[in-house]
């Protein structure tokens, strides 16, 4: 077979060639598994264009129409072999797809077969990705033949600036299509464990169009490890609940149910298929710092990366991938990520996520609320993070209110249920929803019915900063500014009393504000409050008491502001202090301190001196006992 014309031939590779070689084993990947990816999508591209080309000519396909990959290990020699029965290669295609760094023999094929063919599945650079082999195998063989050929060639490189092209016997080659050998470097020699090929095949190819079969060592019968078949690919009216829940726990790694299930294609612009799920029960890494995602990436099926962020830090908790037929292939397939259709597919898919989610908490109440239970802590970041769909989040949030008992309470609902009178969703921020219910400045509000929100986790104190409104309504703290409550009748009529207080109450308000100095900014006549004596509120403008903590105990607050202290001009012991007469100033003294710090106390802080508020107690408690 071999002439002088077709003789063993050495060249060197194009210019630069051992840089850009070095560059790419050592620089464009960063994790060395994904050289299996490579040379299988590479074979699924081979067997894919044999298809194509079988369409007029079917005489290439033989005795042999079905496609196959196969793997196979060789732990006693270091070697892995990469094997399938596609289109194969001729001499001048080993020269051209394997002697040029960046040359795609695919995009070539592609060219050729024109950009409007729906038929060709081709994935891959096959030239580009080729040479993550290098990453593992200090040697590399590529023996192909061409389908409908009488010639073999081998293809061989160290991968360091020279390769060699020669004929082979057709007994050495495949009888169709490439096999590539690596010769695995020492390090490397783990890669031959059957059951290390078999995890990375499936988890990183086990999708691709063509079956996949695993020789564990020579002389093994081959074993079937992936199909070919991709679930995503298939109508939902064929698959089983039990098809996707087994997805899902291969997928995501857990073992419980999903408690939502988003499959669909998108076409138009960009063709992609999506298969999602929401977990039934909380991801054991969904308040890891980074809050990276766990969508994986695919294109014509073959993994791409599981970090190309197809969703927003927010929906992190949903498990599942794209399947794109449209994103290029550069040099790295990491840097994906930075295609310009990419970000299309990215908000398509948070659209939809977030519109599947909607329809689930208006058809299944109950199933939502299980999802609003796990996750709704990690949705509620969006409403500071996605300005964009801020008033879609605000309409999927719930809360725990002083009207939800134990369920969650919707704004919607809680806007058709306001009072007449009332001009914004009141809440109330803390760290404990039983504190948060025995607080006095709710005391106003429940006496005339109002519902307010109780929020309880960290970031709620965050995005009601960034979400001015909801259906026209504002949102508005009930530790802050001035209650406005005037307007609103109570509950029990017969307890409705003069809002204005007494003259004497008056005074000693004036009093207890000079007595105190500069600890708070303001004293004032209270009509949020019914049973307490006083409360502690934040000045109308800056952040309410909670938000103010926070921001304190990051230590991101280099002054915090001067709370107001508002007291109930219609309580018994208030209206007793008031009466004291100018002789009781000393006492009065005491008392307003012990008032400021019994407010402080019921907010949740330490009194304000712990010493001196210890001795006023104790002159207190003196002045009550029997002179002896």
């Amino acid at each position: 077979m071999t002439t002088d014309t077709k003789a063993t031939e050495t060249r060197a590779f194009e210019a630069d060639v051992s840089r850009l070689l070095h560059m790419m084993v050592h620089s464009v990947y960063s994790d060395k598994d994904v050289f299996l990816r490579e040379l299988i999508s590479n074979a699924a591209d081979a067997c894919e264009k044999l298809r194509f080309e079988a369409v007029s000519r079917p005489e290439l396909l033989g005795d042999d129409p079905k496609p196959r990959i196969t793997i196979a290990a060789d732990a006693d020699n270091r070697r892995i072999t990469v094997e399938d029965n596609g289109i194969g290669m001729s001499r001048d295609d080993m020269a051209e797809a394997l002697g040029t760094i960046a040359r795609s023999g695919t995009r070539a094929f592609i060219e050729r077969v024109g950009s409007g063919s729906e038929d060709t599945q081709l994935i891959g650079q096959f030239g580009v990705g080729f040479y993550s082999a290098f990453m593992v195998a200090d040697h590399v063989d590529v023996i192909s033949r061409l389908a409908g050929s009488d010639e073999a060639w081998r293809w061989s490189s160290d991968g360091k600036g020279s390769y060699e092209i020669a004929p082979t016997p057709l007994e050495a080659a495949p009888a169709r299509g490439t096999r590539v050998v690596l010769h695995l470097m020492e390090d490397a020699a783990s890669y031959t464990t059957p059951y290390r090929l078999e995890g990375l095949a499936k988890s990183q190819s086990g999708h691709v169009p063509v079956p996949i079969t695993l020789v564990e060592k020579p002389g093994a019968e081959a074993r079937d490890i992936a199909d070919g078949t991709a679930l995503w690919v298939r109508p939902k009216s064929e698959i089983k609940p039990e098809e996707y829940t087994d997805f899902y726990r291969g997928l995501s790694g857990q073992y419980d149910e999903p408690a939502a299930t988003i499959h669909f294609r998108a076409e138009g612009r960009q063709e992609y298929s999506v298969l999602a799920f929401v977990p039934g029960s909380r991801p054991f890494d969904l308040f890891d710092q980074d809050r990276k995602g766990r969508m994986k990436l695919y294109v014509r099926r073959v993994f791409i990366t599981d970090d190309a962020e197809l969703l927003p830090r927010y929906l992190r908790f949903v498990r599942g991938l794209v399947d794109s037929a449209d994103l290029p292939l550069n040099v790295s397939r990491e840097m994906i990520q930075e295609s310009p259709l990419l970000a299309s597919i990215r908000k398509g898919l948070t659209n939809r996520v977030l519109g599947d989610l909607a329809k689930l908490a208006e058809n299944d109440a109950e199933t939502y609320a299980k999802i609003w239970d796990n996750f709704g802590v990690v949705l509620k970041e969006g409403l500071y993070e996605d300005y964009e769909r801020r008033e879609q989040l605000l309409k999927l949030a719930r809360f725990r209110s002083t009207a939800s008992g134990d369920g969650w309470r919707g704004l919607t609902d809680y806007v058709a249920a306001m009072k007449e009178g009332q001009k914004a969703i009141f809440f109330m921020a803390g760290d404990d929803r039983a504190r948060l219910e025995a607080s006095p400045q709710l005391e106003g509000f429940r006496a005339r019915g109002i519902e307010v929100l109780l929020l309880t986790d960290p970031v709620d104190s965050f995005w009601v900063t960034m979400a001015p409104d909801f259906d026209g309504k504002p949102f508005k703290s009930v530790t802050q500014g001035v209650a406005e409550l005037s307007e609103i009748p109570l509950l029990d009529a017969e307890k409705k009393t003069e809002t204005a207080a007494a003259p004497e109450v008056d005074g000693f308000l004036a009093f207890v504000k000079a007595a105190l100095g500069d600890a708070v900014s303001d004293v004032k006549a209270s009509d949020r409050l019914t049973e307490s004596a006083v409360c502690l509120v934040a000045p109308e403008h800056g952040p309410d008491r909670q938000f103010e903590r926070l921001m304190n105990a990051a230590g991101r607050l280099d002054q915090a502001a001067k709370p107001i202290l508002e007291i109930n001009p219609r309580h018994e012991r208030v209206l007793a202090l008031a009466r004291l007469g100018d002789d009781e100033q000393a006492f009065k003294d005491d008392a307003a301190h012990l008032l400021y710090d019994e407010a402080r106390v019921l907010d949740g802080d330490k009194p304000a001196d712990a010493r001196a508020f210890s001795e006023r107690l104790a002159r207190l408690i003196a002045r009550g006992l029997p002179k002896g």
